[in-house]
């Protein structure tokens, strides 16, 4: 009898975490996702993020995941958004085979919930994409096209119907990968740390996170990042600066008109207008002060 109540209780108990694990329950709670054990140790909050603060919020561990006190539910959302999560993700490896044989991709990443094997049944299926230098938008033309073409469903401004379709919202140029000191925070450090790599050419992924490596301020222990050596810079051709001129040009042109909170740079494209960063962090204040 004794065996069988040490295992009820092992299932669900009140476990003694560290500030920086508690916090870590906290921030997750705030996408609807509970954490494992394993993922309780990755995704600790760095010391930094609670300096002067307390974690708050009673945190129970059950059936595997550690959870705030009244959100046993999202164990359940979880389970059924990790099945979503298999269709989706078969449809950005497609997507990755095609765009593997253009020369001027350097790397495709999931992001968004479904880099964490999270996903909504209706939800697209975000995707960054980073070029060679000077090649962003002749590329992203170039990718357009061939998806139209191939019949692949893409996410377009004003589609209410975004179930399964490529939302190609984050495009890089490899000589701009850093992100804005102004954006570094919990939030971004997290979506950059959680992506995962489709297309990895020339260690761009690996290039990518030592140009991010700011983000092990938030969370030391999400992944691994090393120094990548990369090619030496090839010649570009005056042709090659001209076709990219005008491809950004005709491209901004068309979606001058739609523009709202949109990035629209040379080497730097965001086409995702709701920015919920502020939302996030607000949210993850309030939590850790326990109202």
């Amino acid at each position: 009898m004794a065996l069988f109540q040490l295992r009820d209780k092992l299932k669900n108990s009140s476990p003694d975490l560290n500030p920086r694990a508690q916090a870590s329950v906290i921030y997750h709670d705030i996408f609807e996702y509970p954490l494992t054990e394993g993922e309780l140790i990755k995704w600790e909050v760095g010391r930094e993020v609670l300096k002067n603060k307390k974690a708050a919020g009673k945190i129970i561990f059950k059936n595997g995941f550690y959870f705030l006190s009244g959100k046993e539910g999202y164990t359940f959302k979880r389970l059924l958004r990790e099945r979503n999560y298999i269709n989706k993700v078969t449809i950005a490896r497609k997507a990755g085979n095609i765009l593997n044989h253009i020369p001027s991709i350097k790397g495709l990443f999931i992001t968004g919930a479904l880099a964490m094997n999270s996903a909504d049944k209706n939800a697209d299926v975000d995707l960054l994409v980073i070029t060679g230098r000077c090649l962003m938008w002749t590329s992203r033309a170039l990718v357009l096209l061939l998806f139209r073409l191939l019949g692949f469903p893409t996410r377009k401004f004003g589609d209410k119907n975004e179930k399964d379709k490529l939302c190609l919202n984050l495009w890089l140029d490899e000589e701009n990968l850093s992100w804005p000191s102004k954006k570094r925070n919990i939030f971004s450090a997290h979506e950059i740390a959680q992506i995962k790599p489709i297309i990895n050419k020339d260690n761009i992924y690996e290039r990518f996170l030592y140009a991010n490596r700011w983000l092990k301020d938030y969370w030391p222990n999400s992944v691994r990042i090393i120094k990548s050596k990369r090619r030496p810079k090839g010649k570009m051709i005056n042709l090659m600066y001209l076709i990219e001129a005008f491809a950004r040009e005709s491209q901004y042109l068309y979606m001058k008109r739609k523009i709202t909170k949109e990035v629209v740079g040379k080497n730097k494209a965001v086409f995702h207008p709701k920015d919920i960063s502020s939302f996030v962090l607000a949210k993850f204040e309030k939590g850790l002060s326990g109202t």
